[in-house]
């Protein structure tokens, strides 16, 4: 983890600052048509990917599961099915004893390169989700919503990856993934934006942070 990390997790407060009206307009207007060119560019991967996941296991190609929005709201995210039809559901994988039955072959495959997350290109599309973003919560992760009340994290829109994601991923703790939420929320703008973008894609080539049963686990 970086210095940028250690140096928030010795910070015991964080100012919370409200984002540009102006700004989260335009960030909506950038997020429509990228994610209307990607569902358009991307769509041949999809027809693999579905073929893939239907060949492998019994179950619907999607996984919907109850998320945390932008002010606290609710909605379906979707995912590509990596795991079993008879995983628990809005259960968090680290919470799951031995997650690693649950999960299908392909799904082992998916997960790893973060395929399973491109149909929230879809949730993008429709303005339940922005590019960029703190991952939202499930429903039930009272822990990880309080936190990130704490730093005006759940103030602005949730994302397909975000600060977070390129300071630890799956191996951040509740309380740190909220601090790093926080301070996305604060600096939020174009910078910080393509920062995270360029950084995810190193991330995910690489594949860091990605564990099992972490504490940021989906």
């Amino acid at each position: 983890m970086g210095n940028e990390t250690l140096e928030l997790e010795e910070s015991t407060t964080q100012k919370m600052v409200a984002p540009s009206k102006n700004y989260l307009h335009i960030k909506r207007v950038v997020d429509f048509i990228c994610s209307l060119l990607a569902l358009i560019v991307l769509s041949p991967i999809f027809l693999i990917l579905i073929i893939a996941i239907k060949l492998d296991s019994k179950g619907p190609v999607l996984f919907k599961q109850k998320r945390v929005g932008i002010h606290k709201t609710h909605f379906n995210i979707l995912k590509f099915r990596t795991m079993r039809i008879d995983t628990p559901n809005d259960v968090p994988t680290h919470q799951l004893k031995n997650p690693e039955q649950y999960i299908t072959k392909v799904g082992k495959f998916l997960r790893k390169t973060s395929l399973d997350e491109l149909p929230q290109i879809w949730n993008i599309f429709v303005g339940q989700m922005s590019v960029i973003g703190p991952r939202p919560a499930l429903w039930n992760q009272y822990d990880l919503i309080d936190e990130r009340d704490k730093y005006g994290a759940n103030d602005v829109p949730v994302g397909l990856t975000g600060w977070a994601q390129i300071n630890g991923r799956d191996e951040l703790p509740i309380r740190l993934k909220a601090k790093l939420d926080g301070e996305y929320a604060k600096r939020i703008g174009p910078c910080m934006d393509i920062r995270c973008f360029f950084a995810t894609i190193f991330s995910v080539l690489k594949s860091d942070g990605v564990r099992e049963g972490g504490t940021g686990s989906e």
